[in-house]
C-alpha cells in the first residue's frame, strides 16, 4: 500500500485523482517517486477512467526533490541513477493515455515543477509558485526541467528561468504558457475536476490525439504526418467514431455521447 501517494478512482464521472501526501512539503522522495509510477501504472490500464488531476493539497504542490536524500550520493553514477529514477516517474505520468492536469496550490518548485510540467494541462490557484532553483544549490534540474520547460515557455524563457533559479507566480506563469488557467486558491482543484469530467465523457479519439501529438512533436514534419495519419486510422476502428459521426449527421455538431471504445 502506498505511503505517500493516495490514487481515487471515480468510475461514475471517470476522472481519477492523484493525490501527493508527504507532509509538510510533500517533498518528492525516491519512495515517492516509486509510487507515482506505480499509480500511474495502475492508472494506465484503468479503461473506466478518461482524465486524471494531480493534487498536492490546498496549501502546497510540491516544493521540489527531497534534499535529504542528496548526501547519500557519493558519485556521478549514483546521481545519474536518481535522475532517471525521478524521470521515470514523470514520464509515467507523461505517458499516459488518460488527459492528466495538475492542480497547483502553493509552490512548485524543483521536481514539483517538473511533475506539473510532466501533465497536459496546469491549473494554478492565484498563490501558486513555479521555478527551478536548482541553479541556487549548485545544480541543475534533474527531472526533466531543462527540457520540458524550454518546450513548454520557449527556450529563452526557460533559459531565464533556470539560469536565476527565481519564483515564478501564477499571473507571469499563466503570460508566459506554462500555466493554462488561474483561479482563486479555493477553486483550483474544483476546476480541475471540473474540466477533467469534461475530457472524461470526450471520445476515444482524445487519446489518439494525445499520442499522436506527443509521439510526432520530435520528429521531422513528414515522419510527423505519418504519425497523425497512422492515428486518424484508428480512430476508424471505434465505437465512438460510428456515434459521432451518427450524431452528427442527425442533431449536428457536439450532441455525441461517447463511450471511450
Amino acid at each position: 500500500m502506498a505511503e505517500f501517494i493516495q490514487l481515487e478512482k471515480d468510475k461514475t464521472t471517470g476522472v481519477a485523482t492523484i493525490r501527493l501526501e508527504r507532509p509538510p512539503m510533500n517533498a518528492i522522495s525516491m519512495q515517492l517517486a516509486q509510487e507515482l509510477g506505480e499509480a500511474a501504472e495502475e492508472l494506465s490500464g484503468s479503461q473506466e477512467i478518461g482524465a486524471a488531476v494531480i493534487w498536492g493539497g490546498p496549501k502546497i504542490f510540491a516544493a521540489g526533490a527531497d534534499i535529504k536524500e542528496f548526501p547519500a550520493i557519493q558519485d556521478k553514477p549514483e546521481a545519474i541513477e536518481f535522475s532517471l529514477h525521478l524521470h521515470k516517474a514523470l514520464l509515467a505520468i507523461e505517458n499516459l493515455p488518460q488527459i492528466t492536469i495538475s492542480a497547483v496550490n502553493g509552490f512548485a518548485l524543483g521536481g514539483g515543477c517538473e511533475l506539473a510540467m510532466s501533465t497536459d494541462f496546469r491549473f494554478a490557484g492565484e498563490g501558486a509558485v513555479f521555478g527551478q532553483p536548482e541553479v541556487l544549490l549548485g545544480i541543475l534540474p534533474g527531472a526533466g526541467g531543462t527540457q520540458r520547460l524550454m518546450r513548454l515557455v520557449g527556450i529563452t524563457k526557460a533559459k531565464e528561468i533556470n539560469y536565476s533559479g527565481r519564483q515564478v507566480k501564477a499571473e507571469e506563469a499563466q503570460a508566459i504558457g506554462l500555466v493554462s488557467e488561474v483561479f482563486a486558491d479555493e477553486d483550483c482543484y474544483p476546476k480541475a475536476i471540473e474540466a477533467a469530467e469534461r475530457y472524461a465523457q470526450g471520445p476515444k479519439s482524445l487519446q489518439y490525439i494525445k499520442k499522436a501529438m506527443m509521439d510526432g512533436l520530435p520528429l521531422p514534419l513528414e515522419d510527423a504526418i505519418r504519425v497523425e495519419a497512422e492515428a486518424f486510422g484508428d480512430c476508424f476502428e471505434t465505437a465512438d467514431r460510428l456515434a459521432g459521426v451518427q450524431s452528427f449527421l442527425e442533431h449536428g455538431p457536439g450532441k455525441a455521447k461517447f463511450t471511450r471504445e
